[in-house]
């Protein structure tokens, strides 16, 4: 299935001048567009999950993996058991009982991650059937003499890169994780990620499509009516961002090298970066679920969880160097501040994208030449749609 060949009916195809189409209306509004996009795109690759240090999978104080621990996480309406087990190596597996099918460890109604635990095996509070936490049966009680090879829990793959979890619902498909993440490990190599933690989180709720969000975080034409405050600080993103050299990073106005209400910080810019990266501001989308946004002293993370074809909780995280959030004044009001404002108002217009979208009124949209990186969701997703269905 080609991009031209998902035109909708009605849709002008001539005379658009310098406009691309964007993806038509049912990829954002219709119901059975979303299970199908959820089941033959999402579950086919891998999800950031969350900061493995948050999950109780990993120590705050040096990032490095907790044998022993198993946490309940969802991923994509799916209850999945997350797990290091004794060997310090990463599992998952869905959180289903091979014997009757009982959810193994209860897991929060609202989609939340559980409360890690420490344990060294998993029981079935059923009919008291165990599981390494490798997946492996451990013992099944009276069930006689059963090939335990045959009754492992159901797996997905897992990994670790950036100081995050991810993992891939259905792993017989899946390819490596760095293959996964293209050119971003690079790109991002001298900002500290998998030694960075925590100083700052907010979780939203949006009434949204997923792939609203990720297009508006993708393109900076919206930045100049939309973010006041923060074309403020960047001043090329006012100008409707395009030419912008995201490989060099985007410059701040004169006096400022930081995304904070003032521009400036106490804390130090981390150590490896680059001098275009000691001043300037990058951002990265890494498909399908992680927003980046790199600052010299602090990252900006945002976790993206579809829950439905309109709604989406996004969790906002911001990451300072392990020291920084340890000393006696850590204060990162100067950041959040800022990343809350401009938060508040990207939410609210993807809200405003959503609505519209919903109207009978809507069939397509297009993108202006300076939102050519949003046209990547229409490149990453149109194709995968399409070998799903051959």
């Amino acid at each position: 299935m080609g991009q031209s060949a998902d035109v909708a009916v009605g849709t002008p195809t001539c005379g658009t001048g310098t406009l691309q189409p964007a993806l038509p209306r049912h990829h954002y509004v219709d119901e059975s567009s979303w299970l199908l996009e959820r089941e033959q795109v999402l579950m086919r690759a891998w999800t950031c999950v969350g900061r493995l240090d948050e999950l109780g999978l990993a120590s705050k104080t040096t990032g490095e993996l907790i044998p022993n621990r198993v946490v309940t996480v969802d991923v994509l309406g799916e209850s999945v058991l997350a797990s290091v087990a004794t060997d310090g190596q990463l599992h998952a597996h869905y959180n289903v009982c091979r014997h009757r099918g009982t959810q193994l460890i209860p897991a929060p109604a609202d989609g939340e991650a559980s409360a890690a635990c420490e344990i060294k095996s998993i029981r079935c509070p059923y009919h008291s059937w165990s599981y390494h936490l490798d997946g492996r049966l451990r013992s099944s009680p009276l069930a006689g003499d059963i090939d335990a090879e045959l009754f492992s829990l159901h797996p997905l793959g897992a990994d670790g890169w950036g100081g995050f979890l991810w993992l891939h619902p259905t792993p017989s498909e899946a390819e490596p994780l760095l293959d996964s993440l293209g050119v971003v490990p690079e790109r991002t190599i001298r900002y500290p990620l998998s030694d960075l933690q925590v100083g700052y989180r907010a979780t939203y709720d949006v009434e949204a499509n997923w792939k609203v969000i990720a297009e508006n975080y993708n393109e900076c034409y919206h930045c100049g009516p939309v973010h006041p405050e923060l074309s403020t600080l960047v001043p090329a993103f006012a100008a409707g961002g395009a030419d912008l050299d995201w490989a060099a990073g985007i410059p701040h106005r004169e006096g400022a090298w930081t995304f904070t209400m003032s521009g400036t910080s106490n804390r130090l810019p981390f150590p490896e970066l680059d001098d275009d990266e000691k001043v300037r501001h990058k951002g990265e989308l890494v498909y399908p679920n992680l927003l980046l946004s790199l600052s010299a002293e602090h990252v900006a993370a945002f976790t993206l969880q579809p829950l439905a074809i309109n709604r989406t909780r996004i969790v906002c995280e911001l990451l300072f160097e392990r020291d920084a959030v340890a000393s006696a004044g850590f204060d990162p009001s100067d950041a959040a501040e800022l990343w809350e404002i401009t938060n508040k108002q990207d939410w609210t217009i993807c809200e405003l994208v959503q609505r519209g979208m919903s109207s009978r009124a809507y069939d397509q949209g297009w993108f202006a030449p300076m939102e050519d990186e949003s046209l990547a969701i229409t490149r990453w997703l149109l194709p995968k749609l399409s070998e799903q269905s051959r």
